[in-house]
């Protein structure tokens, strides 16, 4: 006796899933490259306190981009 064929038994197996770290190292970079000409702007137009905050934001960026360039050297996949 034969089992009933299944919709997707023709389909290649699912591939495993992958993390997005090289989408988050791309989006680090371009937010530490955008954020920190904001800053230098802010600081050439007198808004000492907007740039603060901006390069607040790069030293965060900064942290991130090395942590993921840290777990992709560690082997995890993305």
């Amino acid at each position: 006796m034969t089992l009933p064929r299944q919709p997707d038994d023709d389909l290649p197996p699912p591939a495993p899933p992958r993390s997005a770290l090289t989408l988050r190292l791309w989006l680090a970079g371009f937010g530490v490259v955008f954020n920190a000409v904001a800053a230098w702007l802010c600081v050439r137009a007198g808004l000492t306190w907007l740039a603060v905050l901006l390069v607040v934001i790069v030293v965060v960026l900064i942290v991130d981009f090395a942590w993921v360039v840290h777990r992709k050297r560690r082997g995890d996949p993305g």
